[in-house]
């Protein structure tokens, strides 16, 4: 599938400042190179796997950002609000509570938690 619209440099910043300035945190990224790797997962994945749904391309957005920690603080916030952004930006709108969210975010982080189990969680929370 080829989404109508993909995460740009500017809202990865925008969201990454947004989330400092509202939650505290380290400015500042950690890896480059993991930033640009983890960015790059949605649109290969769209590239080689043309069945990839929104969900999925969501989920290697977020799963990506969390994993390969570029940032040095706020990681978890940023991977969850790519996949926010991106879904928003293609219609979509994930519908959860705040707990479950983080408990989503942390379990990705500790390794509870698959790319896709995380694209079946988000498919479930669609609307």
């Amino acid at each position: 599938m080829t989404p109508s619209a993909t995460i740009r440099p500017w809202h990865r910043a925008a969201i990454h400042f947004d989330q400092l300035r509202v939650h505290g945190g380290l400015p500042g990224l950690r890896d480059e190179n993991a930033l640009e790797s983890a960015l790059a997962r949605p649109r290969n994945r769209s590239v080689y796997d043309s069945r990839s749904g929104l969900a999925a391309l969501a989920a290697a957005y977020g799963y990506g950002l969390v994993t390969s920690h570029p940032f040095i603080d706020g990681n978890k916030r940023v991977g969850f609000l790519a996949m926010y952004v991106f879904l928003g930006l293609n219609g979509k709108e994930i519908e959860a509570e705040e707990p479950e969210v983080v408990e989503l975010m942390v379990e990705i982080a500790d390794g509870g938690r698959s790319e896709q189990e995380v694209a079946a969680w988000l498919r479930h929370h669609l609307r």
